[in-house]
């Protein structure tokens, strides 16, 4: 009796827990909240951390802080690098989104990478839970990706969904509710603003940090020659005397330097594609793949698929908010889809 009372007062929350930001969908409302997934604390007495700051006032922090300090990011490569962090940045979204009441512990659907292993899905239901969740299911984060693009996943044909995150790069192929074949690559967004950083200092003798090589990729990157982007001025210090200094680099350039990422996620799609049955092959040679996650919005990348595997493709129309969102489908219609959802153990 007093379960079927709290859940009367429960919200349900999806959460897009990635390497980069957090996104939370709340079932009835939409996507709530949304803020990188970073967290600022500083060790106390006792070896006890006190949090600073998570989210955006978090990431206005990196590299800007005192001795003693530390911003980092709990998720690494898409699962969970530290767990006292993660459950911290998800107790502190789950307040925000869902509000603090004793009756009402929300139930939370998570998603995970499609190569997670047991483990690393047991930390992320495990934080969940410590974070003050009710009961918590997992979804493959290309699921999601591909509920959230609005695919028919449930049909017997196939769709092909190619999701570039934060962390990883996941690329699946989708039928009758299920994965047929997935591959996934520790190859996305971020390792591409680490790639940029490195290129800055060996090439333009510029040390930079990670958000002004972010801001190099968004302004000047792109995948295909045809979607270069002009000029970018990069600040930072120069590497030779230590002093302020700026640099001008061109679309060329950063292409240039993000031609190995990109070879690997079209090396992801490639396998995918060489391992699928030839009557979803058709089926794909017919309706091709779509785009998803926060790092498909690399100008050109669509091109550039698209000319190397001969298929039609197209980016969902709201790539970066794919996975909250079918994490939010699963939610609005739990009984349809629970078979696709991973159950606590």
């Amino acid at each position: 009796m007093l379960a079927r009372l709290t859940r009367r007062f429960s919200r349900d929350l999806g959460i897009d827990l990635g390497t980069a930001s957090i996104s939370v969908f709340e079932r009835g409302r939409g996507i709530v909240l949304r803020q990188p997934a970073v967290i600022a604390w500083r060790e106390g007495r006792g070896g006890r951390g006190e949090i600073l700051a998570v989210g955006e006032e978090a990431r206005r922090m990196v590299g800007r802080v005192p001795a003693g300090v530390r911003v980092v990011r709990p998720m690494a490569d898409g699962v969970i690098a530290d767990r006292d962090l993660a459950e911290a940045l998800l107790r502190r979204c789950i307040v925000q989104a869902h509000g603090r009441s004793f009756l009402a512990a929300p139930r939370l659907v998570v998603c995970a990478p499609v190569g997670a292993t047991a483990v690393e899905r047991r930390a992320v239901r495990q934080a969940a839970r410590g974070a003050g969740a009710a009961e918590v299911w997992t979804m493959d984060e290309p699921l999601a990706a591909a509920l959230g693009a609005g695919l028919p996943v449930a049909e017997p044909s196939a769709s092909m969904i190619v999701d570039v995150g934060g962390g990883t790069t996941e690329v699946a192929v989708i039928s009758l509710g299920g994965i047929v074949i997935a591959r996934s690559v520790r190859c996305a967004g971020e390792a591409m603003n680490e790639t940029l950083r490195l290129f800055l200092k060996r090439r333009h003798g510029l040390v930079v940090g990670t958000a002004e090589a972010e801001r190099a990729k968004i302004e000047a990157g792109s995948a295909h020659p045809a979607a270069d982007g002009g000029e970018c001025l990069i600040k930072g210090r120069e590497a030779a005397t230590g002093l302020p200094a700026a640099r001008r680099i061109g679309g060329a350039d950063v292409r240039g330097a993000l031609a190995d990422h990109l070879q690997t996620i079209l090396g992801a799609v490639r396998e995918v594609l060489d391992r699928c049955p030839p009557e979803l092959s058709a089926d794909l040679a017919r309706d091709g793949l779509v785009l998803a996650g926060g790092g498909s919005l690399l100008p050109g990348l669509d091109a550039f698929l698209s000319e190397s595997v001969r298929l039609r493709v197209r980016r969902a129309a709201s790539p970066a908010d794919c996975v909250a969102l079918g994490l939010g489908r699963s939610l609005e219609d739990i009984g349809r889809f629970r078979d696709l959802l991973g159950r606590e153990e």
